[in-house]
Formats: C-alpha cells, structure tokens, sequence
C-alpha cells in the first residue's frame, strides 16, 4: 500500500499537470472574464484523501501490472474521481473542490463543467501517449476511451433514476444488493477498467477474488454513508437502506423522523440508536471482510490490520461514535 500511495500521489500530479494548459483563458480576454487554474492544495496529496485510491492502486500492484501501465490506470483513477465528483457535485448542489480553477463570480456550476470537459481532454492526451510509449496500442486506447464510460453508465442510470425523488421504498436487502452494488460498489470495480482490457495475462479467479473484495469493502462504506446521510436522504426521497429498513420493519418511526428532517435536525440517525447499529455494524463486517480478502490476495495485511482499517471509516465519515456500537 505504501508503494501504491506514492505511485498514486505521482498519477494525481501528473493529471493536474496536464490539465494546466486547459484552464487558461485566450491572452485577450477581458481580466473580468478571465478564467485561470488554482493552486493545487496539499490535502490532494494526503492519504486521508486518498484511501480509496490508493487501495485500488494496490490492486495492480498484486496483480503484477508493468509499471508503465500502472501509471496509465493511476491516473485513470483520478479521472474518475474528477469525473464522478464533478457529476455529484452538479446532481447534489454540492461544491466539493476536485479541479481548482479561478472563474468569476460563485461559478458552482460552471466550474463543474469545465472540470468534466478539462479531464476528458486529459484522458484523450495520456491515451496517446501510452500508445507513442508503447505501453498500449491503438485498438487498445481506443477501447479504453469507449469503455471509461460506457463502464459508469449503470451507475449513472441509477442516479437518474433518483433524480425526481423515489416513491416506494424497496426491501432494504433490494437496496444493498441491487440499487447500491450500482451506485457506489461499481465505483470501487471501475479501477479495474485498464487492466480487464490492456492485461492479458490476468488470473480470471484472483482478479474475480480482488474486486469481490472490494465491492464489499464499498457496500460497507455505503451502509455507513447511509446511516450519516439518513435526514438528507429522507428529505431528498433518496434510496437508503436504513430508510428502507425502518419502511419494512418499523415503520411507526417514520413520522417522527420526517418532521425532524424537515426542520433540518442533523445527526438524524442518533434517533433511531437500533437501526443505526444495525447498519454500522453490517457495514463495518463487511468492510473488515474485504479488506482482510485483500490481505489474503497479497497486501500483505492481516485481520487485525482489516479492523484498523474498518473502524478508521467510521472517523474518516464522522461517525466516531457509533463505532463502538458496531
């Protein structure tokens, strides 16, 4: 992990570097409508901000990826993460920094926009560039263009669908299995979009058992999201499998909660202690199952390790203090 973290600090870099000459306006522009690139801060590079990353980076690393290659998917990861943030930002009215670029006036919008057109340009350069390397060829690149979207459209059918608000609350096993395994555990399956392609020598079964892993250390990241995000979801209609389960097992509890969420109560999930428990300590199994999986396909890491790692995402999602509840 080590080794994958710095490996992934210099991909991150190189993608902001390469992104410098996109963010600047015309020389002529009027300085009341010229549009520049910030400065880069430091937090991008911490590994707090990038544990997911970097876990993903470890996985091309156990599966034996040549380096020149890794650095082709590191930096494909953060352009998924620019694109992915950019998109949730401009769906939840959000303002989460990604790509800093000066513009004036508030530009929430606007800057996610031009997040999303810089990183595609981005994407097209470090393509050619494999292929002038020869790390890939041309069928090759081609193939990564198409299919670095293609990949996240079922995730972004899913959110579509939640756009307007959900009217019926499904099963909350429906929830995690169906409707999350597609917004978030996909996103934690998408690193593997370079190596499925460009990597021919690929153990089906260990690659299989790597993203499994994975996919539940992301479900179980999700379950936690849903117990912090239980009043924004109830008041945006949004799926939540705490919701769902509170429909399907306890649904005299539902009344209370709406009306704190209407006010705007925050910390919703402390009225419901049970259910929140429940859910944390779900997810906080299944994260502590994938990552002790990890360990087991090579990053060199035991169950002891895996429960660190589990509990640091109950601090790492401000839920320190449902962590001994799990």
């Amino acid at each position: 992990m080590r080794q994958a973290f710095h490996e992934q600090q210099a991909c991150i870099h190189d993608v902001y570097e390469r992104m410098d000459p996109y963010l600047h306006s015309p020389s002529d522009t009027p300085a009341a409508y010229a549009v520049r690139p910030d400065r880069v801060p430091e937090s991008f590079y911490a590994w707090r901000k990038n544990l997911f990353s970097t876990l993903f980076h470890s996985a091309y690393l156990m599966l034996d990826c040549p380096a020149p290659r890794r650095r082709l998917y590191g930096r494909l990861i953060h352009l998924y993460r620019i694109w992915v943030t950019s998109a949730d930002n401009l769906l939840d009215n959000e303002d989460k920094l990604v790509v800093p670029v000066v513009m004036p006036g508030s530009s929430r919008v606007m800057r996610q926009v031009v997040a999303l057109m810089a990183a595609d340009r981005v994407l097209t350069d470090i393509l050619r560039e494999a292929v002038e390397e020869g790390a890939i060829d041309d069928r090759t690149a081609a193939c990564l263009q198409r299919e670095s979207l293609c990949r996240l459209l079922p995730s972004a059918a899913e959110e579509a669908a939640e756009e307007g608000g959900v009217g019926v609350r499904p099963d909350p096993e429906h929830v995690l299995e169906v409707i999350h395994r597609l917004k978030t555990g996909l996103l934690f399956n998408i690193a593997f979009t370079g190596p499925e392609i460009a990597e021919p020598h690929l153990s089906p079964s260990r690659l299989a058992a790597i993203k499994s892993a994975l996919m539940q250390f992301g479900l179980g990241c999700q379950l936690l999201d849903d117990v912090r995000d239980l009043g924004k979801d109830l008041r945006e209609q949004r799926h939540n499998y705490l919701l769902s389960w509170l429909t399907h097992h306890q649904p005299e509890a539902l009344p209370a909660l709406t009306a704190r969420a209407a006010a705007g109560a925050d910390r919703l999930y402390l009225h419901t202690p049970r259910c929140a428990a429940l859910a944390a300590d779900r997810g906080l199994r299944m994260m502590r199952h994938g990552l002790a999986q990890l360990g087991q396909e090579g990053l060199e890491f035991g169950h002891e390790e895996a429960e660190r790692m589990a509990r640091f995402m109950f601090t790492m999602l401000d839920l320190k203090e449902l962590s001994h509840a799990a």
